[in-house]
């Protein structure tokens, strides 16, 4: 392959990367629009639940805006150069982070902890429900055994009647005698109360079942109308034969547990100040994900080039960096030099404002990056231009010194 075609192919590269770049560049404005009207979004969300939807938007508003502006400011600030300027938006950027990352926090905690904070609600139902109808099967258990416990009282004395063994039957042979009777009639007139017992609990039994069957079809949908009808009257019926129960025991009833209506079972979670307490982090990564990439991008924008420069410029930057003359290759590959007078020129008292408005221009598009105090160096966007001003200088400039070219080439660019 010849030099020719090798240059070629690196010419065709550097447009292709040169043109890349710059697309990524353009889109970068609207992506930041976008990621501004995202994180808007999500802040007016969370606002709008604690103050009036008109002044949350206008918050909004003001809290996005100062955001880009901020980031924008902050790349242009020198600390330096203004300390107080540089605090000041430093201050008002991050102010403005707080506020829409904190309510921003709501949106996205509500998007990944609905699941969550649906089943922690039906969780706390299932569980009230649960002891409620507990409490209500051991009442019921409760007077069973009570009863259980009188029977077998009186079948044991109606046995001790029956083999005379019962105190106060002394000298009486065993047999069904008068005392028998009385302690079996007694035994007979607990049997029938016990099977009472279980005939009245019989609706009691019937409802704590469809209360628990409805309850679990319930807890796989909560937003699921009919299944809460369902067991609202299922539940509300054990309500009734609890009470009666304990009533007709001389029992004070079970308390029964509040349940909330079906609006508030099935809606959607609402921001509280309760997520702060049981905090999400993943959801405040995400919340702080979107105002990052706004600040970063918005930043760079400020920071890089924002365009390639003109005919016009390039001469004015070639022109001002040849009156230059320490060049070196510095650690990072790239060509170095000073912007400091050398000591011939301060003998000779050179005039350099030319010269250095050339660097600092150079460096404010970022075609240079400075290195300390006294050097810089190229970046590698300059090189392609500074190559093709090379071979021109001999043509472009004849019968010009050079200080004649730059100051012609500055006058062509602030007055032309």
């Amino acid at each position: 392959m010849s030099h020719s075609s090798v240059w070629r192919v690196g010419g065709w590269l550097n447009l292709i990367q040169t043109t890349f770049v710059g697309i990524l560049r353009v889109l970068s404005v609207p992506i930041v629009l976008l990621l501004s009207v995202a994180s808007g979004y999500t802040t007016y969300y969370g606002l709008s639940f604690f103050i009036t939807h008109w002044i949350a938007l206008t918050v909004t508003v003001a809290v996005q805006s100062i955001i880009v502006i901020s980031s924008l400011e902050l790349a242009s600030i020198h600390y330096r150069a203004n300390p107080l300027r540089f605090l000041s938006v430093v201050i008002s950027l991050t102010v403005a982070l707080i506020v829409s990352v904190s309510f921003s926090y709501f949106k996205f905690y509500e998007f990944s902890e609905r699941d969550t904070v649906l089943m922690k609600r039906q969780n706390a139902l299932s569980n009230e429900i649960s002891i409620y109808l507990t409490e209500v099967v051991n009442l019921k258990s409760q007077l069973a055994k009570e009863q259980h416990e009188r029977i077998s009282g009186a079948a044991q004395d109606t046995q001790q009647a029956f083999l005379s063994a019962h105190p106060g039957m002394k000298g009486q042979g065993p047999g069904k005698g008068r005392i028998w009777t009385y302690f079996n009639d007694i035994q007979q007139r607990e049997e029938i109360k016990l099977k009472a017992l279980e005939q009245k609990t019989q609706p009691l039994d019937r409802a704590i079942f469809e209360s628990r069957t409805a309850l679990t079809q319930l807890a796989q949908n909560l937003r699921d109308q009919a299944s809460y009808d369902r067991f609202m009257k299922a539940f509300q019926e054990v309500i009734v034969e609890s009470d009666r129960l304990a009533s007709d025991r001389g029992q004070p009833p079970i308390s029964a547990p509040r349940i909330p209506s079906f609006q508030g079972l099935s809606k959607d979670i609402t921001p509280t100040i309760d997520m702060w307490m049981d905090i999400s982090w993943f959801a405040l990564a995400c919340a702080a994900m979107v105002d990052f990439f706004t600040l970063v991008l918005s930043y760079r924008l400020e920071m890089t080039a924002p365009g390639p420069l003109s005919e016009e410029e390039k001469n004015l930057a070639y022109l001002g960096l040849r009156q230059f003359n320490h060049f070196t290759i510095n650690q990072n590959d790239e060509l170095e030099f000073s912007i400091e007078r050398t000591e011939l020129e301060r003998a000779r008292r050179v005039p350099d404002w030319q010269r250095m408005f050339a660097v600092a221009f150079l460096l404010n598009r970022g075609y240079l990056r400075k290195m300390s105090r006294h050097t810089v160096e190229f970046a590698p966007n300059l090189y392609p231009i500074i190559a093709a001003r090379i071979p021109e200088e001999s043509r472009s400039y004849q019968g010009h010194a050079p200080n004649d070219a730059l100051t012609e080439a500055m006058h062509r660019k602030f007055h032309d």
